[in-house]
């Protein structure tokens, strides 16, 4: 297995995106601390889930944005596992609206919840991996909108473009140390959160017009994080990889329908 006795802390990781890296994660052998900050019945499943792979979960709440309950979060799962192996800020948010309809207040709480849980969640875990001197790997799960700057979602895009140079810069900071800092960029993935902005018949409507004709799955994220964090792409740091079916290819029909 790619992640025999490793462990793995992934934030936001009770649903969508997040889960989908942790069940793949723990069926490569690695133990998970499982991360929520709302929704613990849907934390608890994923534990449930991980357990009947065979491997041990710990869940956390912490709100990823808030540095004390990161490193609270850390502090468990040292106490549990004694140690991190890998770090995968996954945890994110979005607030679409017109640029001239955001107040600073929407702004400030994506940037919480979509980048400064980023540098929380990685400079908390790449700390414990330093002590250990075993070296690591973090993961930043990224997105197509931190390259393409779609409309209504100027605090998001922002975010995810921040975090994809965040990363490459502790990539160069870490390397002496043998942590690998890396970024996984989905495009549309089928997840809960996209409900809250497009109703069930359309997103498959619209989704039949992407470049490979259907929504990506949390599976094909948590599979390409696995390899990204194994010992398989040891010589990979600072990489970008898209697992976006070709999104970001030109697509002015689905641009159209967003």
């Amino acid at each position: 297995m790619k992640l025999e006795d490793k462990t793995a802390l992934i934030t936001g990781s009770n649903r969508g995106i997040g889960r989908g890296i942790a069940l793949e994660m723990a069926r490569a052998g690695a133990d998970v601390v499982i991360n929520y900050n709302s929704h613990r019945e849907e934390a608890d499943s994923v534990a449930q889930e991980v357990a009947e792979i065979g491997r041990r979960a710990i869940v956390c709440q912490a709100d990823a944005s808030n540095r004390a309950d990161v490193d609270r979060m850390v502090a468990a799962a040292m106490e549990e596992f004694g140690k991190i192996d890998i770090c995968v800020c996954n945890a994110a948010s979005t607030i679409r609206k017109p640029f001239l309809e955001l107040t600073t207040e929407d702004f400030e709480w994506v940037i919480g919840v979509s980048c400064t849980s980023v540098f929380n969640a990685s400079h908390a875990c790449a700390k414990e991996m330093v002590k250990r001197g075993e070296g690591g790997a973090i993961l930043v799960i990224s997105s197509v909108m931190g390259e393409i700057p779609f409309s209504n979602s100027v605090p998001y895009n922002t975010c995810k473009a921040a975090i994809n140079h965040m990363a490459n810069t502790i990539a160069d900071e870490l390397i002496s140390e043998r942590i690998r800092v890396n970024v996984i960029a989905p495009g549309w993935i089928d997840t809960p959160g996209e409900r809250r902005f497009t109703p069930e018949d359309e997103i498959y409507q619209i989704a039949s017009d992407l470049p490979w004709g259907r929504l990506g799955k949390i599976e094909e994220i948590g599979k390409a994080a696995v390899f990204i964090c194994s010992d398989d792409a040891e010589y990979i740091t600072a990489a970008n990889l898209r697992v976006d079916g070709g999104f970001i290819l030109p697509c002015n029909k689905l641009n159209k329908s967003y």
